[in-house]
């Protein structure tokens, strides 16, 4: 299920009640809707464990630049969901994040169709920031298409 007003959202209380971890469970559980950037973009989430997350998507035409290729910002749009979100399980009950940076090196094209998995891996969870790798793979054979890495910062949710 995709939030499709701002009414579907959760609110602010109940995303702060919530460890990152449950926060992200809840998502792909279906407890709380996936964001609507997901139903634009032809992701969501479909794996969440304790420093990892996996988005699954397919593109389509409508994700294409005026060359008829997988426009980049799909890949990135993709990458700094799984990664910032693979951060999100680190954060206490309380906090926040948003993402400070990231970064996309593609790989190869994805053809029009594929199916694939965005993997965003924890590297350091700290207090205040966090920092995680990505990728991008084909879901039936594993081919890498894009990597990425992100920092986070990591803040009180209630100021």
């Amino acid at each position: 299920m995709f939030a499709t007003s701002s009414d579907d959202l959760a609110s602010r209380d109940r995303v702060l009640s919530l460890s990152g971890l449950h926060f992200m469970e809840a998502m792909r559980d279906g407890t709380l809707p996936q964001p609507p950037i997901g139903r634009v973009l032809g992701y969501c989430v479909t794996g969440v464990e304790a420093g990892r997350v996996v988005f699954t998507g397919t593109p389509t035409f409508d994700h294409t630049n005026p060359l008829g290729s997988v426009h980049g910002g799909w890949y990135g749009t993709l990458l700094d969901s799984a990664m910032a979100c693979a951060v999100m399980t680190t954060v206490p009950k309380g906090r926040v994040y948003t993402t400070l940076e990231y970064k996309v090196n593609i790989v190869r094209a994805i053809p029009l169709g594929t199916e694939i998995l965005a993997e965003g891996v924890v590297r350091h969870g700290g207090r205040s920031t966090g920092v995680a790798d990505g990728t991008i793979r084909g879901a039936a054979d594993g081919t890498l298409y894009a990597t990425g890495s992100t920092t986070c910062l990591i803040m009180d949710g209630t100021a």
